[in-house]
């Protein structure tokens, strides 16, 4: 099988989509579009034509496109069934138990539940779509869902192989490595990324895709072993769950 071509749709002010591509299948899908116009002139440039919209969630910065572009394309929506009122024009419900096919690719479903109570990371080809569970260097806020409920889902996602590429849903990773620094300034892996992410953003480049890897070594959400971070913190004896809970706090606020 060849690999599929992913391409980031960037929307509304800091929000991605993406593009996916099976050439052999002929088959496009778009992964939580915010918006029609954006997706429609990504399309057009790439000569695709729209098959599927697939939803991590139901919130409308990731699901606002739904309507337009399965009206004109016809395309299929894939979403979490568990969510299924809540996901505009769901076609197909998605879970654990109840994965999905793309072409010849076989795409995983992850239940991620915290930022909402029924969210899913899309993991196909060694790329994991995690929606607003995980950022770059950071996570989602806990709308529908507790400290351990999203430390469940996080810990779940880390089990991906380190070369996984990571697409999340928005352009957050200069201001979640700022907050990074406040808790390991000594990190020499998060110091030399974050150097590189203010290059990025400096000339306007995307920040996406990440890995694993590279999330597991510098962003505090996925860290709360880190010796240094705990010491940040006050709690070297804390639960994960509890060290988790209170770097989530400290950037709600931040």
């Amino acid at each position: 099988m060849a690999a599929l071509e992913i391409d980031i749709v960037p929307c509304l002010s800091d929000n991605y989509a993406y593009l996916i591509h099976d050439k052999e299948a002929g088959l496009t899908a778009i992964v939580d579009p915010s918006e029609p116009e954006p997706v429609k002139k990504a399309l057009a440039a790439k000569g695709y034509k729209l098959t599927h919209i697939l939803n991590t969630h139901h919130h409308f910065d990731h699901t606002g496109g739904n309507l337009p572009l399965k009206e004109q394309f016809g395309a299929e929506i894939v979403g979490p069934g568990k969510d299924r009122e809540r996901i505009p024009g769901i076609d197909t419900g998605v879970s654990e138990d109840a994965p999905w096919q793309f072409g010849q690719h076989k795409v995983q479903i992850l239940e991620v539940p915290a930022h909402t109570k029924s969210a899913i990371t899309f993991v196909v080809d060694g790329a994991a779509f995690t929606g607003d569970t995980l950022f770059a260097m950071g996570c989602g806020r806990l709308f529908e869902g507790t400290p351990a409920m999203m430390w469940s889902s996080l810990s779940k996602l880390m089990t991906l192989p380190d070369a996984t590429r990571i697409y999340c849903g928005h352009e957050y990773t200069l201001s979640n490595g700022k907050f990074a620094l406040t808790l390991e300034p000594a990190n020499a892996a998060l110091k030399a990324r974050f150097a590189a992410v203010e290059v990025a953003r400096a000339r306007g480049a995307p920040t996406v895709p990440s890995t694993m890897a590279e999330e597991k070594a510098t962003n505090p959400f996925l860290r709360p072993t880190s010796k240094e971070l705990r010491k940040s913190l006050g709690m070297e004896s804390a639960s994960d769950v509890d060290v988790f809970g209170e770097t989530r706090k400290r950037k709600d606020n931040f």
